[in-house]
């Protein structure tokens, strides 16, 4: 399961734009807390742990805690903005997380053994189709990753999410097609790779 983070927050009476540039000048960030059938709740919070917490990676696939007057609640980020010069946050939306609910994320995909891979080996190229797949997943154990074993993959094949190890209770939300994750473009072309990956890029924005 993916490790999360935990922040301090204080709750905020004020919100409008000048209430949020006194709050930026003070190190902390506005934000709001909103699902779960209750009303949203507008936060402050610390700029520098939480822009931390954000370059870590993974903040919109982790789950969170967020402390506010000794009350926790259990978020995951839907939304952030930065600011496009420090690339500090300057806003975020949290999601209430409810015991046993599920959630639509992002969830990465990771490669190993290239090293070991006998279309690398052979010249062929990985091509890299989705570096993430949106599935649906259990609050309490959303994977880090989709694992992706190139040991025995050779020049000319392709990776369909079929041949992954998706964990236990978690669905691509895509679930009409056995999608293209990656392939091995073979040495010297694979064009017929090429326009499978483009049809199914053309699929997915759909």
């Amino acid at each position: 399961m993916a490790e999360g983070y935990v922040l301090k927050a204080s709750a905020r009476d004020r919100v409008g734009k000048g209430a949020a540039r006194a709050l930026r000048r003070e190190g902390l960030v506005p934000a709001v807390i909103y699902g779960d059938k209750k009303p949203a709740l507008p936060i402050a919070i610390p700029m520098k742990e939480s822009t931390l917490a954000l370059h870590r990676g993974g903040f919109m696939t982790h789950l969170g805690k967020i402390d506010i007057d000794g009350t926790t609640h259990t978020v995951i980020a839907k939304d952030y903005q930065l600011d496009p010069v420090r690339d500090d946050l300057i806003h975020v939306d949290f999601l209430r997380v409810a015991k046993g609910s599920e959630l639509t994320v992002d969830v990465p995909v990771h490669f190993i053994n290239e090293e070991k891979c006998p279309g690398i080996k052979q010249g062929g190229v990985l091509n890299v189709v989705r570096h993430t797949v949106e599935m649906t997943v259990p609050a309490d154990s959303i994977p880090e990753a989709l694992i992706v074993d190139l040991s025995t993959v050779k020049a000319g094949d392709s990776i369909h999410i079929s041949a992954i190890d998706v964990p236990a209770g978690c669905t691509p939300t895509i679930t009409d097609r056995d999608f293209t994750v990656a392939t091995i473009a073979a040495p010297g072309g694979g064009a017929g790779e090429d326009e499978e990956e483009t049809a199914d890029e053309e699929e997915s924005e759909d």
